[in-house]
């Protein structure tokens, strides 16, 4: 049971990359925009990645486990790129 939860939430992370790309690129902007660096860019950027994640969390009607697991792989994914 918890590999199928694993791969569909690996398999919504693989279908959202556009929408994620596009909240990374919005993120960055607005840190741009407020002229942010160092940790305080860091923070900002985890902060903006964690709501627009939750965001798609809660389109896809995500709740629990599946919803934490689906925002931290997120997040992972949206601040590695």
């Amino acid at each position: 049971m918890t590999k199928t939860v694993a791969l569909a939430a690996l398999a919504l992370c693989l279908a959202e990359a556009p929408t994620l790309a596009f909240a990374e690129d919005s993120c960055m902007t607005q840190a741009t925009d407020k002229k942010l660096a160092g940790a305080a860019k860091t923070s900002f950027m985890t902060k903006c990645e964690k709501t627009a994640c939750e965001a798609q969390a809660a389109d896809k009607k995500l709740h629990g486990a599946a919803e934490a697991s689906f925002v931290k792989k997120c997040v992972k994914d949206a601040m590695t790129m």
